[in-house]
């Protein structure tokens, strides 16, 4: 009896143990289950604190492509508007000599009665104006650069594909048009200073003693590059900084060295374009008209980039750093060869005396 008692006690606390055991295990599953609760709320935490992260980055990059685009459609336009400058400036050339042709059809009884050589002299000098005009405003002259317009849409294509750098696609562009340039130091005013590898201007009070050459500013402080080009697309960058007067552009041979000194100046003739800075304001100039532009006043870039398409007729000035457009202007047709132009002024009250730096346009200006 006592046996079978001691055997059922032994049943019964193997059955407790059993239960605590359980029990023990219960406590540890419930644990567990609630470190799996805690990790869930962990991982649902990190994955939305990734989800902002990853969701900024996309806004990031729609605010890049946003300001690309913008970029991009303001260049074009900045082009088509000069374009369209362009072809008003030849209609009101064939106005004006329209006026002219009614006045003389008005006076073909008073001229009848002239003397005969006199109105052939008169007739020679009219159609000789008729020919000019019509040659000056041929349609065909005048025409966008339809092959740099497709490389740009191509590009566009590519920033589709693989999501670039925050670059805009217009220096992207230019870039792949940049050239070297060195200065010409034989046609250097002779208050300037050209570095030995020709790739910067300085000015300085004291006039040098350098060679008089017919190729040599000496009203103006200009200096033209070496090498001049008559085809194809061209960009180079000059650096600007800490400077309060500049110029910079492109010009012709036959640009003026000596004389008046307003015909030497880069963009008073019709042989040169040039954008000049001054004490925070900025002016476009060419053919002696001069085009404020007020929307700059107080910007101020490190690196000026000067674009120039030979099949296009245009030369576009942009601020570098950011890809401003500055001006566009568009010439129908350039005639001769262009070489690249720059003055670095004088010293404007002491505040100008740093040099034009030529910079490698084919690579961006480092962030400081």
């Amino acid at each position: 009896m006592y046996s079978k008692v001691g055997a059922k006690l032994t049943k019964e606390e193997m059955l407790l143990k059993h239960q605590q055991h359980l029990q023990r295990q219960r406590d540890v599953i419930a644990y567990r289950m609630k470190k799996l609760a805690a990790k869930q709320v962990e991982i649902t935490k990190k994955n939305d604190v990734l989800k902002e992260k990853i969701k900024k980055r996309y806004e990031d990059m729609k605010r890049v492509l946003d300001e690309d685009l913008r970029i991009t459609l303001t260049q074009l336009d900045t082009e088509h508007e000069a374009i369209e400058k362009l072809v008003e400036e030849r209609i009101e050339d064939c106005y004006h000599l329209t006026q002219e042709l009614d006045q003389e059809l008005a006076n073909i009884s008073a001229q009848v009665k002239k003397d005969t050589q006199e109105v052939d002299m008169q007739n020679a000098e009219t159609e000789k104006r008729i020919s000019e005009t019509l040659k000056l405003t041929d349609p065909d002259l005048i025409q966008l650069d339809e092959f740099k317009n497709e490389q740009l849409l191509s590009l566009t294509i590519n920033l589709l594909l693989f999501i670039r750098s925050q670059v805009p696609v217009t220096k992207k562009l230019f870039q792949s048009y940049a050239t070297d340039v060195v200065l010409d130091a034989d046609t250097a005013h002779p208050k300037l200073i050209i570095s030995s590898e020709g790739d910067s201007a300085t000015y300085t009070d004291t006039w040098q003693d350098v060679p008089e050459t017919p190729s040599r500013f000496d009203t103006t402080l200009n200096v033209i590059s070496q090498k001049g080009f008559s085809e194809g697309r061209q960009y180079w960058e000059v650096e600007v900084s800490e400077k309060t007067y500049w110029e910079l552009g492109l010009t012709y041979p036959s640009i003026p060295r000596a004389g008046r000194e307003e015909d030497c100046w880069l963009g008073r003739g019709r042989e040169s374009w040039c954008v000049e800075y001054f004490n925070g304001d900025y002016t476009a100039w060419h053919a002696g008209v001069h085009y404020e532009l007020p929307l700059l006043a107080g910007k101020q870039f490190t690196r000026i980039g000067v674009y120039c398409s030979f099949p296009g007729g245009t030369v576009c000035f942009v601020g570098a750093d950011t890809m401003t457009p500055l001006y566009c202007f568009c010439t129908g047709r350039f005639t001769d060869t262009l070489h690249q132009a720059l003055c670095p002024g004088h010293d404007n009250e002491g505040t100008n005396w740093k040099s034009l730096k030529i910079c490698d346009a084919s690579r961006s200006a480092p962030v400081l």
